[in-house]
């Protein structure tokens, strides 16, 4: 949420005091994230600082769950929860879902150049998760990949409403614009995207856990130089492509040169790296980014800074950015490229 939620202050610090057993003396608002979570930092009496973060709904245990346990393994690099009073890596409370974590000073991968040893420790840290085994008892609760047409046929199906209908709200006359002049070229990217799905699920690649969102806003580096992978909102057991798209995929504009992946893979080592679903998982991250913003600028949702945030789709067809890597990535290869 950009902006702040109907919850006071007060209430806010003594829930953190009563299920956290935290003497919190303070609590700020921060405009991060999306229409349905509220970000704030929390200075206690000692000058200790956290990260709260209240989700409204569409929670899932396991964005908590999976990051403890791979921080319990030994790969610090992964933002842990901390625990409540009653030992749970969360909870419930005003109509909000509670996550609380020790804030990390640092800036964003959208905000700083990660350093060849940056990048090398990322490509090392990712290959340990890719690695890990799961226990039995949360490997059952996390999604696997099955290469769903919902976000495709939402797309084409707004593709048919601006089309069809007028917009009197602005910022929806606007969007649907954008679709309207763009509409041929996302067509085609629905179309490759269910091309490739296809082939993907007669092809029954190795699952492994993924981040599933490893863009440089979920990457974040303090003035000491650690690195920490925060915003584990969404695991899946799905091919190593789905987070390894991301390096060099350009996502923000950012992470789209051959230098940095190259650093990327001295770290995370050898690898077979399947292009059909490289390929996919580029254009499907494009097509999943236009239904959702679709569906919150048509159908009013957030604020009028969090809509806004989603006329930016424009700039993902810029140079260098998303698209024209997709497009690129489809173009050049076809089967399998080594690393």
């Amino acid at each position: 949420m950009l902006t702040k939620p109907d919850l006071s202050d007060e209430s806010i610090l003594t829930c953190l005091r009563d299920s956290y057993g935290l003497r919190p003396a303070q609590v700020t608002f921060l405009p991060l994230g999306y229409e349905n979570s509220a970000i704030y930092r929390v200075t206690g009496e000692d000058g200790t600082t956290y990260f709260l973060k209240l989700i409204k709904e569409d929670f899932n245990e396991i964005s908590v769950a999976v990051p403890a346990f791979l921080h319990r393994q030994g790969i610090r690099q992964v933002m842990s929860p901390l625990e409540t009073s009653l030992h749970t890596l969360w909870l419930h409370e005003r109509g909000f879902h509670w996550i609380l974590y020790p804030f990390f000073e640092g800036k964003t991968g959208f905000e700083r150049a990660l350093s060849k040893a940056q990048w090398m420790e990322l490509g090392q840290t990712i290959k340990m998760v890719h690695s890990t085994s799961l226990p039995a008892r949360l490997e059952e609760r996390v999604p696997r990949e099955g290469y769903s047409h919902g976000k495709r046929e939402l797309v084409m199906s707004y593709l048919e409403q601006v089309k069809q209908n007028h917009f009197d709200d602005p910022m929806a006359a606007r969007f649907a614009g954008l679709l309207l002049e763009k509409q041929d070229e996302i067509r085609c990217m629905v179309k490759r995207a269910e091309q490739l799905a296809q082939k993907l699920l007669n092809q029954g690649l190795e699952p492994v856990l993924c981040h599933s969102d490893l863009h440089g806003r979920n990457t974040l580096v303090s003035a000491q130089d650690e690195l920490v992978i925060i915003d584990w909102d969404a695991p899946i057991l799905a091919p190593k492509e789905r987070d390894l798209m991301f390096i060099g995929g350009g996502v923000g504009g950012i992470w789209n040169n051959d230098q940095e992946v190259e650093w990327f893979y001295e770290g995370y080592g050898w690898t077979e790296i399947d292009a059909v679903a490289l390929s996919y998982y580029r254009y499907e991250r494009i097509i999943t980014d236009i239904a959702d913003f679709s569906g919150q600028i048509f159908g009013l949702r957030g604020s009028v800074e969090d809509r806004q945030k989603c006329l930016r789709l424009d700039e993902q067809f810029g140079p260098g950015n998303v698209v024209e890597i997709a497009h690129t990535t489809f173009g050049k290869y076809f089967g399998k490229v080594i690393r």
